[in-house]
């Protein structure tokens, strides 16, 4: 008897992790996908706010003395 409800155990666990592991592929994929949202957002804004794109492109040019 002990064998049977071990048994069973072990499939509702193995049934549960499989689902766990789902739940997490797409809580990755949409973090993935949120994380480039704010990317594009935070590029856009700073393009914006500098009015500048690209700012490691700026080059300062220093006086002669």
């Amino acid at each position: 008897m002990g064998a049977v409800v071990s048994c069973i155990k072990a499939v509702f666990q193995a049934i549960g992790s499989c689902l766990m592991a789902i739940v997490n592929g797409i809580g990755a994929v949409l973090r993935a996908i949120i994380d480039g949202i704010v990317t594009v957002f935070d590029v856009i804004i700073s393009c914006l706010t500098c009015q500048t794109c690209g700012g490691g492109r700026r080059r300062r040019r220093r006086a002669v003395v």
